[in-house]
C-alpha cells in the first residue's frame, strides 16, 4: 500500500512509513514506523518522563491543602479509594491505550472510531492548560529572580510598592472584642481593622498582589502588560522549547534532572522543616483524623478530583508518553512504580509544608488553619513569609523556589509534547525535516501571546478563569468515563485485555477490568453529579476581599469548558453521519477499530486465514468477530 493512504477496509488501518520506504514483518511486530516515530531511548527515559508529569504543583500546593482541610489522616481513606477504583485504572488504560496504538492523544482513539472526539476533547483541555500552567512557573521564576539579595523583598515595607499599612509585627486580633469591626486571615493575608487600630498588611501580601500582580479591580480591566514578568514568561517558554523540540530524545534526557532533583529539594526543606520551632504542631495539623469529616460529600469529591488531577487523566499526555513505547515494552509494571512515586510524593510533599507552616504559626501567634492555604495563596504568600523568618533566608527562598520551577517545568513540557504528538500524528507532514520544530516553536510563540493577558493588571483574573473552567473537575470526570466506555463497552473489555496480553505476554489484575467496566464509571458519573448539585459561582478571595466574576466571564469560562466536552459527541454524530448503509451498518463501521496487522490477536489471524508468523500480500479477507464487543468479566 502506497504513501500515507489508509485503508480502512474491515476497521484496519494499514497505514505504511512513508512513500518509499517498505515496512518489514518484524518491523510491523514491534508496532514500529522506522524512520518516522521515535521511541524512548530506554526504560527509564518514559518512567521519568510520566513521573514529570504526574507530579506537579497539584502534589505540592493542593494535596496537603485538602487533606488538612478535609480531615486530616481521615482523608486518605477517599483518597485511596478514588486512587485504587479510579485514578490508577484510568491511568494504566491511557497508557496501554497509546503503547497498543502507537498514537497520540487523537490517533490512539482510532481504536473506538465513534468516540474520537475523546482525542479531540482531551487535546482542547491540554492546549488550554499549556496556556496558564506556564504562568505559575512565570511567577516562580520571578520570586526566584528576586531572591537573589541579602534582604529578600518581601520580608520589609520599605519598598516603593508597599503602603502605610504595612507591617511585619502582627498581633492576633481578640476574636471576642466588641470593636472588631473586620477580620481576614487566610492563607496569611492577614488584615484586621478595629476601632482602635488600622489596617495591617503583611509585607508578603503587597509584594504579591502590589509588585508582583499589580492587581486592576477586576476581569475587565486587564490594563497594561508587566514588562518584567512579561520577559520571565518569554524566558520560560524558551526553555520549554528546547526541552520539546527534538521529541523525546530531548525530553527523555531533559527528565533524569527536572524529575529527580525536587525531591533532593524536598528532602532538604524538610530536614530543615522539622528541625524548626513548631513544626511538630504542623503535622500534628496535618495529619491528625477527623473521622466525622467522611461524612461529607465534599471530602469524596476533594478527594476524586485530586486524583484526576493528579494522573493527569484526561488531557491526552499519557498516551502520547505511552505511544513512543516500543510494542512489547512492559509498561505494566513500570505503571505501578509511577502510580507509588505519585502518590508517595503527595504525602511527602505535605510533610514539608507543614513543618514549615507550623513554625510559621508558631513565629506569628497564630493558628495554623490562619497560615495554611491552597494554591498561589501557599506559594507565593505563606511559604516566602515562612522563607523570610529563617536564617539565611535567600538561600532557602532560592531553593525552594528552584524546587517549584522543576515541579512545574515537566509537566509543562510533558503539557506540551502531548498536543504536538497528537497534531503530528494526524498530520505525518509535519515529521518531516524540520517541520516538527517550526510547528513547535510557532505553537511556542502562539502560547506565550495568549498568556500575555495573565501578565496584565488584570491578569490573575484570567488565569482564574482558565484554571477553573479549561481543565475542571468536570470535563477531566467526562473524559475518563468516556475512556471507559469506549475501551470497555465499545471495544470489548476482553478483547483489550488479549490486546495487552500481545503487548506484554501476560493478562493484568482481572480488578482494571472490573473497574473499567463498572467501578470507574459509576465513580465518576456519582462525583459530577454531586459537583453539579453543589456548583456555585466562581470567585476570587484576595487580600481586599471577595471578587465575583461577572456572568458574561462567566460565560468564557463555560464556553472553555464546552469546547472541549461538546468535542465527543459532535464527533461521535459526525461519524454515524459520514458512515454508509442503514443505521446497523453505520454503528458497525463506526464502532470497528482501525487496526494495524501487528495489532491482531492470534485468533483474529486465524480467522482471516493467515499465518502467524507472515505479512499478508494483499488486503485479508473480512473478519466479522471484530464487531463483536466481549464485555463480559
Amino acid at each position: 500500500m502506497a504513501g500515507n493512504e489508509e485503508s480502512h477496509t474491515d476497521g484496519f488501518d494499514m497505514t505504511m512509513a512513508n512513500d518509499t520506504t517498505t515496512v518489514t514483518a518484524d518491523e510491523k511486530q514491534e508496532g514500529s514506523e522506522p524512520d518516522m516515530r521515535p521511541t524512548w531511548g530506554n526504560k527509564v527515559d518514559f518512567i521519568l518522563s510520566c513521573i514529570g508529569l504526574a507530579v506537579g504543583f497539584g502534589n505540592v500546593w493542593r494535596f496537603p491543602y485538602l487533606c488538612y482541610r478535609n480531615g486530616g489522616g481521615a482523608f486518605l481513606i477517599p483518597y485511596f479509594i478514588c486512587l485504587v477504583a479510579g485514578g490508577v485504572p484510568v491511568f494504566f488504560l491511557e497508557i496501554f491505550l497509546g503503547q497498543f496504538m502507537s498514537q497520540g492523544g487523537i490517533g490512539c482513539w482510532k481504536i473506538c472510531p465513534i468516540l474520537q472526539g475523546i482525542g479531540f476533547a482531551t487535546t482542547v483541555i491540554c492546549f488550554l492548560g499549556n496556556i496558564y500552567y506556564i504562568i505559575i512557573l512565570n511567577w516562580a521564576a520571578y520570586f526566584f529572580g528576586r531572591s537573589f539579595t541579602s534582604l529578600l523583598p518581601w520580608s520589609h515595607c520599605e519598598n516603593p510598592w508597599n503602603t502605610e499599612y504595612c507591617t511585619t509585627n502582627f498581633t492576633k486580633p481578640d476574636a471576642g472584642a466588641g470593636n472588631m469591626t473586620n477580620a481576614t486571615m487566610d492563607g496569611n493575608m492577614t488584615a484586621f481593622n478595629t476601632t482602635n487600630t488600622t489596617l495591617q498588611i503583611s509585607p508578603v501580601v503587597e509584594f504579591w498582589e502590589n509588585k508582583v500582580l499589580n492587581m486592576s479591580e477586576g476581569v475587565g480591566e486587564l490594563g497594561e502588560v508587566q514588562w518584567d514578568l512579561a520577559v520571565c514568561l518569554l524566558c520560560v517558554w524558551i526553555v520549554v522549547y528546547f526541552c520539546v523540540f527534538k521529541g523525546v530524545k530531548s525530553t527523555g534526557k531533559v527528565v533524569y534532572f527536572t524529575a529527580t532533583f525536587p525531591y533532593v529539594m524536598l528532602t532538604v526543606l524538610l530536614i530543615r522543616g522539622v528541625t524548626l520551632e513548631g513544626a511538630a504542631d504542623g503535622l500534628f495539623f496535618y495529619l491528625n483524623p477527623d473521622w466525622e469529616r467522611l461524612k461529607d460529600h465534599k471530602v469524596w469529591i476533594d478527594a476524586g478530583t485530586q486524583i484526576f488531577y493528579s494522573f493527569a487523566i484526561g488531557w491526552g499526555c499519557m498516551p502520547a508518553l505511552g505511544s513512543y513505547n516500543k510494542f512489547h515494552n512492559d509498561s505494566y509494571k513500570q505503571c505501578f512504580l509511577i502510580a507509588a512515586v505519585n502518590c508517595f510524593t503527595s504525602l511527602y510533599s505535605g510533610l514539608v509544608v507543614f513543618s514549615v507552616l507550623g513554625f510559621m504559626a508558631r513565629e506569628q501567634g497564630l493558628d495554623i488553619k490562619d497560615v495554611a492555604a491552597s494554591g498561589p495563596g501557599l506559594v507565593f504568600i505563606a511559604y516566602p513569609r515562612a522563607l523570610s523568618l529563617m536564617p539565611l533566608a535567600p538561600l532557602w527562598s532560592c531553593l525552594f523556589f528552584f524546587m517549584i520551577i522543576l515541579v512545574g517545568l515537566d509537566s509543562q513540557f510533558v503539557g506540551v509534547e502531548g498536543v504536538v504528538t497528537a497534531v503530528v500524528d494526524m498530520i505525518p507532514y509535519l515529521r518531516r525535516g524540520y517541520n516538527r520544530e517550526l510547528f513547535i516553536a510557532g505553537m511556542c510563540v502562539f502560547n506565550f501571546l495568549l498568556g500575555l493577558t495573565m501578565v496584565t493588571n488584570g491578569g490573575i483574573y484570567v488565569f482564574k478563569l482558565f484554571e477553573y473552567y479549561s481543565a475542571s473537575g468536570i470535563s477531566l470526570l467526562f473524559m475518563a468515563f468516556s475512556e471507559c466506555v469506549a475501551i470497555a463497552w465499545i471495544f470489548g473489555a476482553n478483547r483489550f485485555y488479549d490486546s495487552i496480553e500481545l503487548m506484554i505476554g501476560y493478562r493484568p489484575l482481572v480488578w482494571f477490568k472490573i473497574c473499567w467496566t463498572v467501578l470507574t464509571p459509576l465513580i465518576t458519573v456519582g462525583i459530577v453529579l454531586f459537583m453539579c448539585v453543589t456548583w456555585s459561582p466562581m470567585e476570587f478571595q484576595h487580600f481586599t476581599g471577595t471578587y465575583y466574576f461577572p456572568s458574561w466571564a462567566e460565560g468564557i469560562g463555560w464556553v472553555m469548558m464546552a469546547m472541549a466536552i461538546i468535542c465527543v459527541p459532535v464527533t461521535a454524530v459526525v461519524k454515524m453521519w459520514q458512515a454508509k448503509g442503514t443505521l446497523q451498518e453505520r454503528w458497525r463501521e463506526v464502532t470497528t477499530p482501525q487496526l494495524q496487522y501487528h495489532q491482531l490477536r492470534d485468533k483474529d489471524r486465524l480467522a482471516r486465514g493467515l499465518r502467524f508468523d507472515s505479512e499478508p500480500s494483499t488486503p485479508p479477507p473480512p473478519y466479522s468477530s471484530l464487531q463483536q464487543n466481549d464485555t463480559e468479566l
